[in-house]
């Protein structure tokens, strides 16, 4: 089991797709903005310095990002919840903490970010 210290974060990962309840969302699209970190047992990459021995970050990224383009939906939650499990898909996670942010959100009123944040541990 991973040591709930070691953890691998990638943030900022920018994807346009059309997720949303509205109709001219899922017609234009907008952008989201994916924060994943997951817990992994780092000490075996570390000691032999064996990328095979961790999480690949970049692959990590790239599939949370297809994740996101893929199939939209209407709420961000559900989306959070896919990026999860593609994160808890590699091998070695034992714990993944998903944000995703919509700062492009239908809101009347003045605002900087709107997002949502899950943690899922492997079952």
């Amino acid at each position: 089991m991973a040591d709930s210290r070691d953890r691998i974060a990638v943030t900022g990962i920018r994807v346009r797709a059309h997720h949303g309840v509205f109709d001219f969302e899922r017609e234009q699209g907008q952008e989201f903005v994916i924060d994943v970190s997951v817990a992994v047992d780092l000490a075996a990459a570390a000691s032999g310095d064996d990328l095979a021995r961790t999480v690949h970050y970049g692959e990590l990224a790239v599939a949370v990002a297809r994740a996101v383009e893929r199939d939209p939906v209407d709420l961000i939650e559900t989306v959070a919840e896919r990026v999860a499990g593609v994160a808890l898909g590699f091998a070695g996670v034992e714990e993944a903490t998903v944000t995703v942010h919509k700062p492009q959100a239908p809101i009347e009123v003045p605002f900087d970010d709107v997002a949502v944040t899950v943690v899922r541990s492997r079952a």
